[in-house]
């Protein structure tokens, strides 16, 4: 007989619950979780496919180990064994290792233990460094805190939102459903990006329109209407913030015709957003890639959190900046302190974490310096472990990143499919994903659930945890990575990562929607709304920052005419591994594709379905061709998720020096009709 199981989505960071239905181990259906608060039974087109990938032709089952140039299977020691022989020789720099955001908190927390109690250093990393890096380098300077301040369920309470680079109505649909019913009771809806996305023409009142690469100076404009108007909120800026006569200053030296040359938004527009945001009781700023994914990142991020600052809307719910993280785990995992610069719960390096952990881990001389960042360790490191992300799609100038992989000392890739970057491996160990294992996950606004093991994992998978500890124990750790199940390893993070002190197993089978950090004890309900008296800064207070505009690293020119810029599907998540293995989703979009604009076409003589090629500095893609207002005129828009066209062969891999942030979101293309 089939059973009906209560379980969370495994895509995206919302956190939405399914049913799903098991007959004879296997998952044979989903049905919809009408009483999960956060989706209240609707399901996005991944949500309502969500199984399907589990059961690929290519899962891998057993592990595999390179001999004569060739992967063949082998066994758990023999694999084991040669990791820790080639380990044990490897010095602390030279040896790297990246999670993913995919990892429950158990899996990152004895990943990042891994590197720092064995093998000595802060060379860990996980994908949000290519994700949301430069919001904690845009909100740590601001606010203190780069975390999404209140609830995802309170959104809907808002009478503004300001929504900056994002396109919900495709990347978040649960979240798209709550500005909806928003908009119901009269609220407004600002929408900034270059693209006229779904979103724009379903969700957005107000459609700032930017050229890429422009938001500080779009931001800058808005900010300094709200000043000349009198608009700000001045006497939460007098209680708390600082720095508000230096940003003034700074905002009376530009002008405003000039800013709006820069941005390409009419001026009337510009002053109509800024004036709804300014005078909204409640407003909502949410924002994602379209800002995060530039050189200058972090300093749209620190405008945009300074614009929020100056009209008040920070410490209630539903307002203040909420960056939307994409992976299921995208928190969690950056709480567990896979991050070169922070220890679990956020404790930097350098400010006496090291010491703080030595003590709770009962050990002797953890890394005190940084590490390096992700790009960096696939760079610079001679032994790498990769677990569960795929570099060889999600890094810039991918030619590049295949070389770097190719010449490691030793290169293991830990994962349920055999990725691109796992053909490149020395090593591949197979991987239990989802319900195949126990474990918690944090989501977009904090919110800790739980996953609870329902079906076992293929041939000879395990969980990334239980595959960690039996390295670490071989490297003669035992005593420092003594867990015997997923629930000893949650003991150990609420001993050591005070915000999830009062978060148990037992607590959330009985929560459903979770518990959303802090949670220092297990009396306390969970903390929804964050900064409703101080922010988490040094001296509690808002931090207004002066930010310049500059422009993106690479622009058009007579070479290369036209901008590229990337980003999602509806139908696909990331890099495809899952999706694309989901027949019901790949049915949908089963090829790469690229959108440009109908005056582009003319002049390229492209029309829909032409085969072209899509050339910048750094290679070159076949693709094709969508002709479409979707996107302005001198603007190529190219999915990310199809290897077959990867974006990110071509895309650029200059740094915002913040944060370590590619600049995915622009660089200059050449665009070529294969006749």
């Amino acid at each position: 007989m089939p059973r009906y199981e209560p379980t969370i989505c495994p895509y995206c960071s919302c956190g939405c619950g399914i049913y799903v239905v098991i007959e004879d181990g296997t998952v044979i259906g989903q049905e919809p979780w009408a009483e999960h608060p956060v989706n209240e039974g609707g399901n996005c087109p991944k949500g309502r496919n969500p199984y399907q990938f589990l059961y690929a032709e290519d899962r891998l089952k057993t592990p595999l180990i390179r001999k004569d140039g060739k992967l063949v299977k082998s066994t758990w020691e023999e694999a084991f064994e040669l990791i820790t022989e080639k380990l044990k020789a490897a010095e602390p720099n030279e040896f790297g290792i990246i999670a993913s955001g995919k990892n429950t908190n158990e899996d990152a927390y004895t990943i990042q233990k891994f590197a720092r109690v064995v093998m000595g250093t802060n060379n860990v990393e996980y994908c949000g460094r290519l994700c949301h890096s430069s919001t904690a380098a845009g909100l740590g300077p601001t606010v203190g805190s780069g975390v999404m301040p209140v609830s995802q369920i309170d959104l809907e309470t808002a009478d503004c939102f300001l929504l900056v680079g994002i396109n919900p109505k495709e990347t978040f649909p649960m979240m798209a459903k709550r500005i909806m019913r928003a908009k119901e009771k009269g609220a407004r809806v600002i929408l900034v990006d270059p693209r006229d996305t779904v979103t724009a023409r379903e969700l957005a009142d107000i459609h700032l329109q930017l050229k890429i690469g422009t938001d500080v100076a779009l931001i800058n404009s808005m900010m300094k209407i709200v000043l000349d108007e009198g608009l700000e909120n001045k006497e939460f800026i007098k209680e708390r913030t600082t720095g508000i006569e230096e940003l003034r200053k700074h905002l009376a030296s530009l002008d405003l015709e000039d800013l709006g040359d820069i941005s390409k938004v009419p001026l009337d527009l510009i002053r109509e957003a800024a004036q709804c945001l300014a005078k909204a009781k409640t407003a909502s700023v949410l924002y994602n890639q379209g800002l995060n994914q530039h050189t200058t990142g972090a300093d749209g991020i620190k405008a945009l959190a300074s614009l929020a600052l100056i009209t008040g809307q920070y410490g209630r719910p539903a307002t203040g900046l909420s960056p939307t993280r994409g992976q299921i785990n995208g928190e969690g995992s950056g709480d567990m302190g896979c991050l070169n610069v922070f220890y679990p719960g956020f404790k930097k390096v350098g400010t006496g974490a090291a010491e703080t952990f030595e003590d709770l881990w009962k050990v002797e001389g953890l890394p005190r310096e940084p590490g390096l960042t992700y790009t960096k360790l696939v760079d610079q490191t001679k032994y790498l472990w990769i677990i569960g992300t795929n570099p060889m799609m999600a890094i810039p100038d991918t030619d590049n990143v295949k070389k770097a992989l190719q010449e490691k000392e030793l290169l293991v890739v830990q994962d349920i499919f055999p990725t691109e970057t796992a053909e490149l491996a020395d090593v591949i160990l197979p991987a239990a994903t989802w319900i195949e294992r126990t474990g918690t996950h944090a989501y977009v606004d904090r919110r800790v659930q739980k996953i609870t093991k329902l079906i076992d994992p293929p041939g000879e998978a395990k969980p990334d945890w239980w595959i960690v500890t039996q390295i670490a124990e071989r490297m003669g750790h035992k005593e420092h990575f003594d867990f015997s199940s997923p629930e000893d390893v949650l003991k150990e993070i609420r001993r050591c990562v005070p915000t999830y002190k009062g978060i148990t197993y037992e607590r959330l089978d009985k929560t459903p929607g979770g518990i959303q950090w802090p949670c220092p004890s297990e009396e306390h309900p969970g903390t929804s709304t964050f900064f409703t008296e101080k922010f988490n800064t040094p001296d509690g207070l808002g931090h207004l920052q002066v930010v310049d505009y500059k422009p993106p690293a690479e622009v058009p020119d007579d070479e290369y005419p036209y901008y590229l810029t990337t980003g999602r599907s509806i139908f696909h998540y990331h890099t495809g591994t899952m999706t694309r293995r989901t027949p019901k989703l790949d049915d949908e979009i089963a090829a790469g594709y690229c959108q440009i604009n109908p005056q582009d076409a003319v002049a390229e003589r492209i029309t829909t379905g032409s085969n072209i090629v899509l050339r910048t500095r750094r290679g070159s893609i076949q693709v094709e061709a969508r002709v479409t207002d979707d996107v302005p005129e001198g603007v190529i828009f190219l999915p990310f998720h199809f290897s077959e066209s990867s974006a990110n062969k071509i895309t650029n891999p200059v740094l915002d020096p913040a944060c370590g942030m590619p600049e995915y979101k622009v660089c200059a293309v050449e665009v070529e009709v294969i006749e």
